[in-house]
């Protein structure tokens, strides 16, 4: 019946922190929609920021920043993106620790954005 994921909204409270973050940090790729959202391409599905003040219709019922937790797969050795978090001065909560994902084991590294939402970078142990 369904396919795959189209978009994931993120809340934030500033868009302009969020996309710096997302962009220089996690190299997505910014899609300007609205002063109110902004997509980050992720493969062929969006991480969509929406600012917390907006009127946009229908929404979560509790919109929250900080309330996600959402694990991204890397392309790159975790040793790598540890390295380039390290050079930017962000910190790695967690990591690199062994987990479970959708689709087996994973080796994972920890980090918040900005609004202390908990992002999961992840490579499958094969």
């Amino acid at each position: 019946m369904l396919s795959g994921l189209d978009h994931l909204v993120i809340t934030v409270t500033d868009i302009s922190r969020a996309v710096d973050f997302y962009s220089r940090v996690l190299g997505l790729d910014v899609r300007y929609r609205d002063r109110e959202r902004v997509d980050l391409m992720l493969g062929d599905m969006a991480l969509r920021l929406h600012w917390t003040a907006t009127d946009i219709e229908p929404r979560a019922a509790t919109p929250t920043p900080g309330s996600l937790d959402l694990c991204l797969r890397s392309q790159l050795p975790l040793d790598e993106i540890q390295r380039h978090l390290e050079a930017l001065s962000v910190d790695v909560e967690l990591g690199p620790v062994k987990r479970q994902g959708a689709n087996g084991e994973l080796e994972s590294l920890y980090l918040r954005d900005p609004d202390g939402n908990l992002l999961e970078i992840s490579r499958p142990l094969r």
